[in-house]
This record gives C-alpha cells, structure tokens and sequence, in this order.
C-alpha cells in the first residue's frame, strides 16, 4: 500500500509516498489554471509546463465554533455539483449513487442527524454549469458542497462556496493547488493529492522498460500539475520526458497533439485526460502499441464495446483505490441501491467510495458540533476523521454516531480508507491502485502502487 502523509501548512509542498519499505519526499509542482493555446507542445527535452509557477503559500486556517453537540434532531441540507455534464460525466453516476447511499443510511440511523440532499450539476470549465448551479444550491440553503469532480472546475467556485461560509468537500478533487488554499478552513478532500499519484504513474512506467515518455495533457490545474509530479517520478527513476502536448476543454480534435508526441518517438504515452481520451484512442492506438499506454484517475473507464475487443489490451492505469475485494460488499450494495431507484447499472465505481465517505464525514461533524453552519462542521471535520488522534475506531456512521452521542471521540475509517486529515483538510493515508485492461477494454485490479 502507498500511504500518503501531508502537510498543507508546509510553505513547500512535500509529501511522502511510502511504497514497500522505502520513503521517498517529493517537492510539489503544479500547473497554471490559465489555458494556453490548444496543441502547446514540447520536443526533445523542452517541456511546456512551468512546474514552480503555482507553489501555493504558507496558510493554516484557524478553526473556531461555539457550537456543541451531539445534535439531537438536525437538519443538514447539503448540495452536490458532481460532473452530470461536461468532460468527467461518466463518474457522475458512481459519485452520486455514493452520496445517495451514504444521506439513505445516515437517515434510516436516525441518530441525531437527517440528511436533505440536493443534487446539482458541476458541469466542466467548458459549459460551465456551475456558474448557475452553485448559487441554486446555496440559496436552497445549503451549508455544504460535495463537489466538483475535476479540481478545475472546483477552482471555479470554491471561492463562491467560501463566502458563503459553506464547507465545501471534493470527493476526487486531486490537484496539488488546493494545498494551501486560503479557504478558511472550509476546503476538505477524501481524495489525496497527486504528489501521490504522480510519483506511482512515473516509477509504474519506468519499472516497466520505458526509457522515453510523451504525454498528451489537459491543459488545467489538475492535468498539468499531475504531468509535473509523473515527469519528476520518471526522470528521477533514470527516464526522460521527450514530448508533452496540451489541450484545453472543450477541444475536439486532438490529431495536433498525437502527432507533436508521437514524431518524438517514446516508448511509452502517458494519457493525462479526461473524457477526451475517448477521441484520442482510436487514432492513438492505430499507429501506437496499445500496451505502452497509461491512463489516469481522470479517464481510466470501463470502455468495453465502445472500441473493439484487444484495442486496450494490456494498457496501465492508476487512480486513488483500495483493493476491490475490500470494497465488493460496499460496491454489490452500491449498485443494487442504485438500480433500485431505476437507474441504469453503473459501469464504473471510481470515486464512488470518496463520495460515500464525504457525506458521512459531514454528518459526523454536524452531529458533534450540533450545528449545520459551515465554520462549525469545519471545526470538527479533522476530529471526526481521527485526524486529532485518541478516538474510537468506527466505520459506519450509525458507529461513530454512537459512539458521539455517547460522549466519546469516533474515528470513522471510510470505505474508501482511512483518511484521517490533517488540519488543513488533506487526508493523510490513501492509496493509489495500479489496474490493467485486458481484451474486453475494461480494466481490472492488478495492485496497490
């Protein structure tokens, strides 16, 4: 397992990816959320990604609340912008069966605190559905976001959120620039950061003989930060970056792209996307070896008859993930819940088990602050999640809401891990799965990274 331990106090991003026995600390980089011009790219060492630009600044929230609790019959209205539209649509189903599971279970407990669920539409930074959709959601009087997918369109409106003294909670947000974001203390993630994941992606493709790396890379706070963490994992196992070609939302036409990198001859590709990826393989795969090819967090999909069979075959990905065995009771639950209230079958469960997890840490807060108010659930987030040390280990809020209400301390370990923040709203413990597809285009577990 690769945990992560993090600080976003720290003035230089560092974390700490333990694989096996060895330690290895990471100084951050991320990507500007300033678009440049589609088809940015560089050859032959160049690279187009200023990866010092965006080192986020010293910041560490003071938390404050006179509230008490436990709660005894609270009403928490939280709203949800998960990607229903736009370039990550195809995780809305998981992320939001998620959430609806975790508000049915926190209420059917009926401990304390009851769950108003409001759905909404992040969209992406391209039709931007946010734009009308946040301020629907907190004038439904909404004191807690779960939401965005994409850190880009977070970035967005995380500052909306914040003036509204609303906590906001991403289940999938990865980007290293919500390290020290001057939120308030309001900004929470049970996703880690991809100081984590991009330090497993370029030693996964160096271990497999790859001298030489091309990456084709959303042009946004996520995609290029992720491509500054891979290149400086890769280079430092002894591989070069020899091409990376941008794009920005919204494009549809990716052939600039795929030729920048592919004249520069790598071994291997590193897909840094989002739903894009779509276009991109058909065209990619025709003159490419299908098994050089690596997707992340932000496409890695069960493709299978949307290309022909073998057309991924032996292709790699990573994403934040526990081993599914861990999580087949959780996921067999999951989707009979879902398809229960007439849905189609989920195709994909990424990020499903962070969005479950979200709710039932902001209803955990609330029932110990006694308090819905934004600054108040914020002030007992670290605490519920065991981040303050000395609680009682649980892992279902009806637990850990016993475990409140009876004056204790409850350390809720999620479904998708631990978690454990620290005291600027990053988990502490995750771990990043390495997955393989095979001939029906859909990938399946191979490890943790």
């Amino acid at each position: 397992m690769s945990v992560l331990s993090r600080s976003r106090a720290a003035k230089i991003i560092g974390g700490f990816a333990v694989v096996g026995v060895s330690a290895l600390v990471l100084a951050g980089c991320t990507g500007t959320s300033t678009p440049s011009d589609s088809g940015n790219a560089a050859g032959g060492g160049d690279f187009p990604i200023d990866c010092n630009a965006a080192e986020p600044a010293s910041y560490t929230p003071e938390y404050s609340s006179t509230s008490t609790g436990p709660a005894k019959d609270l009403t928490y209205n939280i709203g949800t912008a998960l990607p229903v539209t736009g370039n990550l649509a195809f995780l809305g189903p998981p992320e939001i069966a998620g959430t609806e599971l975790a508000a049915a279970d926190i209420n059917a407990a009926n401990k304390g605190v009851n769950i108003n669920l409001i759905q909404g539409d992040s969209g992406d930074t391209d039709n931007k559905a946010y734009e009308t959709e946040i301020p629907r959601l907190l004038g439904a009087g909404a004191t807690a976001i779960v939401g965005a997918a994409s850190s880009g369109t977070s970035l967005q409106f995380i500052d909306q959120v914040i003036a509204a003294n609303a906590v906001q909670i991403s289940p999938a947000n990865t980007s290293a620039a919500f390290t020290g974001y001057n939120d308030k203390g309001l900004y929470w993630r049970t996703a880690p950061s991809d100081v984590l994941q991009g330090e497993v992606l370029g030693n996964l493709i160096a271990s497999e003989g790859n001298e030489t790396l091309g990456m084709i890379v959303l042009n946004d706070s996520y995609g290029t930060g992720l491509a500054c963490f891979t290149k400086k994992a890769f280079e430092g196992a002894g591989g070069s970056v020899v091409a990376t070609s941008l794009y920005n939302t919204g494009d549809t036409n990716f052939s600039a792209q795929i030729e920048d990198v592919l004249a520069q001859k790598p071994d291997a590709i590193a897909l840094i996307t989002f739903d894009e990826v779509s276009t991109i393989i058909p065209d990619l795969t025709a003159s490419f070896a299908k098994d050089k090819l690596f997707f992340v967090d932000g496409n890695l999909k069960n493709f299978g008859t949307q290309f022909p069979n073998g057309t991924l075959t032996g292709a790699k990905g990573t994403y934040p993930s526990v081993d599914p065995d861990s999580t087949a009771t959780f996921r067999s639950t999951l989707e009979s819940f879902w398809s229960g209230k007439g849905n189609p079958k989920l195709e994909d469960f990424t990020y499903a088990p962070e969005s479950y997890d979200s709710v039932v840490l902001l209803a955990l807060a609330a029932l110990k602050a006694g308090s819905a108010a934004g600054p108040d659930v914020a002030a007992n987030m670290q605490a519920v999640s065991g981040g303050k040390g000395g609680g009682t280990k649980c892992t279902t809020y009806a637990a850990c809401a016993d475990i409140i209400n009876g004056g204790g301390e409850a350390d809720y370990d999620g479904v998708s891990g631990p978690i454990t923040f620290n005291d600027v709203g990053d988990p502490t413990q995750a771990t990043i799965g390495v997955f393989e597809y095979g001939d029906d285009n859909n990938y399946s577990w191979l490890r943790a990274g």
